[in-house]
């Protein structure tokens, strides 16, 4: 039963948000498709930072938590989480931005932003013989100001908002794969890579790049959830 554990982990994550996702009121299923087209499309980004880091020895996995499917030196678990995990985010996003009006953080949006990305580079400069530290931070900065500066986001501090919201279901994954709750690991991260910061047992720079990969998967969604309602109103 053990080796079920990850895959467990994420069919638990997801299946709330999937059942609902046909309710009458939210119809998130009309958007299957775009979720699916942005999540793949970003997360062969992530699979192949995943992949490098754990040739890299900068983290690594318990196999005893997994089923034994490997792609290169990812089991087939981790592969799903960069799935699953974005649609629950992207769903919750959908709910919340559908019913509750977020607009009061366009006061505080740019300066809250611009904080971050100073905020990230410091610590990126500060770290930067600690791999995972360094490049967490720095391609979250990089992501921040691309999308805000380059790509005309205007939904990057609703985004922030609903992440902040969506902590304690973060905290309860991230800290199972993390060791929370469980004999040891299921990811196991290399001390001389990160900075040594953890909440619970999830190391800081976990949230940041958790962060990035929904501001990503929420940008190609936004974009190919556009071009499923125009597709719904021409029929």
């Amino acid at each position: 039963m053990m080796q079920f554990t990850y895959l467990l982990i994420n069919l638990f994550t997801v299946i709330i948000c999937f059942a609902f996702s046909f309710h009458p009121k939210i119809k998130f299923n009309r958007y299957f498709r775009s979720f699916i087209a942005a999540s793949l499309f970003v997360a062969l980004f992530f699979i192949v930072w995943d992949m490098i880091f754990t040739a890299e020895k900068v983290w690594w996995f318990d196999h005893q938590y997994t089923i034994g499917m490997l792609v290169y030196n990812l089991p087939i678990e981790e592969i799903l989480f960069f799935i699953c995990i974005p649609f629950s985010c992207v769903f919750t996003y959908f709910c919340l931005d559908k019913f509750f009006d977020f607009q009061w953080i366009k006061k505080f949006e740019n300066y809250l932003l611009y904080s971050l990305v100073l905020i990230f580079t410091g610590f990126a400069v500060y770290y930067n013989q600690q791999l995972y530290t360094f490049t967490a931070f720095t391609t979250c900065a990089l992501s921040i100001i691309v999308l805000k500066s380059i790509l005309k986001a205007d939904w990057l501090g609703k985004a922030l908002v609903i992440y902040i919201l969506l902590s304690p279901g973060f905290l309860l994954v991230n800290g199972l794969l993390t060791g929370t709750g469980l004999p040891s690991p299921v990811v196991n991260y290399n001390p001389d890579e990160f900075m040594g910061f953890r909440i619970l047992t999830i190391p800081v720079e976990d949230f940041f790049y958790g962060f990035e990969m929904i501001l990503w998967n929420l940008f190609f969604f936004l974009k190919f959830k556009k071009y499923e309602q125009n597709k719904y109103i021409l029929v």
